[in-house]
């Protein structure tokens, strides 16, 4: 365990520098990169193959495969997360590739919409198993945790950029080939993808000591509820996802209903809220450094809830050329929230883990952060269509500030160099001395910590 003091401290700061330098990162990330963008262009054809099929209904069409993909990340991730460390993660990885490219190549072929249903469940069953395996793969490979920031901050940037720069690498393609080229392009990405992480050298995942199938499913959801660190991030990711869906579902219309601006003025707000969150991930490894996670990702909720208060402001406002300067300020600033709540997160998780639990626990982060957005979503869609946007965002700010209140209340001020957790099955032996039999057969410990001569903590044993 390094302790960043003397000649460790210069050879941590040398790796972190030669981040790019290590090449097993490097393919990871340009695997990462390859399948965003794939996954971004699939999206955009994705909603010109259901008009093509719908004509009218294609929104309806769209929403319910939406809809489709969120109900398939919150059941799946678990499950995926039950056999990660059954099976070697690089095969694992290259496999949901090839299944995604497969995925993706039938698209074009299908003439019922059923069957965009069918290929939508195995596709995002595939994404589903992919992202959290994928983002427990970095710790093992970046064991410096400043090296690991900026990897988590590169992700958060990768990401970002995809959802702004999709469309107009879309819209470029569509301006020479037919939209079902779309879907061959994004088919090679994946076959991309999957070349550059058959390419690296990934450990495999330390083996669960957990038998059953049921206990290892819900390992990763039983840890975010008994460790008050995680039931905190948890809660801010019902922050995240009340704000961003003002911003993902009623973006189009504000724009063009309410402020009465063109189509350009959509990507532009969309723009300028991706702004604000990379403007967090090239800033924040720095002041991670300094600052601990706690208090960056709380500030992140405070700034989605200042922009959820301005984005309900604004829906007061019946007219007034200020509007489109203040959507952009709002946008903006729930972006740089967002960033400063997920940026961190990943390493919130690292620590509050043991190695065989890491896959479970990032399952079960995808899971839950997913089913925040699936309650936040139809709140944003079909409640803004009934009752406006002041009564949506109103019920929308109410949830952030439910989801704030649970972080507050959970995340202790002061975190314990003792971090409290349960185990469900037999118990790792090196830990009997400190740990208590429940009456329900499991076992509580705790994971002792050690503070580096910065006041970092580390887990004492991996």
């Amino acid at each position: 365990m390094s302790t960043y003091h003397g000649r460790g401290f210069e050879r941590a700061e040398w790796w972190s520098v030669s981040l790019f330098g290590h090449r097993d990162y490097r393919h990871l990330f340009g695997a990462q990169l390859v399948a965003l963008f794939g996954t971004g262009l699939t999206t955009v054809a994705l909603g010109l193959l259901a008009y093509d099929l719908a004509g009218a209904s294609a929104g309806a069409v769209l929403g319910t495969a939406l809809a489709i993909k969120m109900i398939t990340y919150v059941t799946v991730a678990p499950l995926a997360g039950a056999y990660a460390d059954r099976v070697p993660r690089r095969l694992l990885l290259v496999c949901l590739d090839a299944v995604r490219a497969l995925v993706v190549l039938a698209l074009p072929f299908v003439d019922q919409v059923w069957q965009i249903y069918v290929l939508i469940v195995v596709l995002q069953s595939a994404s589903a198993s992919f992202t959290p395996t994928f983002q427990a793969v970095l710790p093992d490979i970046l064991p410096h945790e400043r090296d690991y920031t900026k990897a988590l901050s590169l992700s958060q940037l990768a990401s970002t950029m995809e959802s702004l720069l999709s469309p107009l690498l879309a819209a470029a393609v569509l301006s020479l080939v037919s939209f079902h080229w779309l879907f061959t392009g994004t088919s090679i990405g994946f076959v991309a993808s999957a070349g550059l992480v058959l390419s690296t050298r990934i450990p495999d995942a330390t083996r669960s000591n957990r038998g059953g199938i049921w206990d290892r499913t819900l390992a990763g959801i039983k840890i975010f509820t008994a460790t008050p660190r995680l039931r905190g991030a948890l809660g801010l990711d019902l922050v995240v996802a009340a704000a961003g869906s003002i911003v993902m579902v009623n973006t189009v219309n504000y724009v063009q209903d309410t402020l009465g601006r063109s189509q350009a003025d959509v990507a532009l707000l969309l723009a300028g809220n991706g702004i604000g969150t990379i403007l967090v991930a090239l800033l924040l490894p720095r002041a991670l450094e300094r600052i601990p996670e706690r208090t960056v990702m709380l500030s992140g909720g405070g700034t989605l809830l200042t922009g959820t208060t301005g984005a309900i402001a604004l829906s007061t406002a019946d007219s007034g050329s200020w509007r489109w300067g203040a959507a952009l300020t709002v946008w903006a600033i729930i972006g740089l929230g967002t960033g400063l709540v997920l940026t961190p997160v990943g390493r919130v998780l690292r620590r509050s883990s043991h190695l065989s639990d890491r896959p479970a626990i990032f399952a079960a982060q995808f899971s839950l952060s997913h089913a925040c957005w699936l309650l936040a979503y139809p709140i944003a869609g079909w409640l803004a269509t009934t009752a406006g946007f002041t009564t949506t965002w109103l019920v929308l700010g109410a949830l952030a500030l439910l989801g704030f209140a649970v972080t507050i209340r959970s995340w202790p001020r002061r975190d314990p160099l003792l971090l409290e957790h349960t185990h469900h099955g037999p118990i790792d032996p090196a830990h009997l001395a400190d740990a208590v039999q429940a009456g329900d057969g499991t076992w509580r410990h705790s994971h002792e910590f050690v503070i580096d001569q910065d006041h970092r903590r580390w887990p004492a044993a991996s």
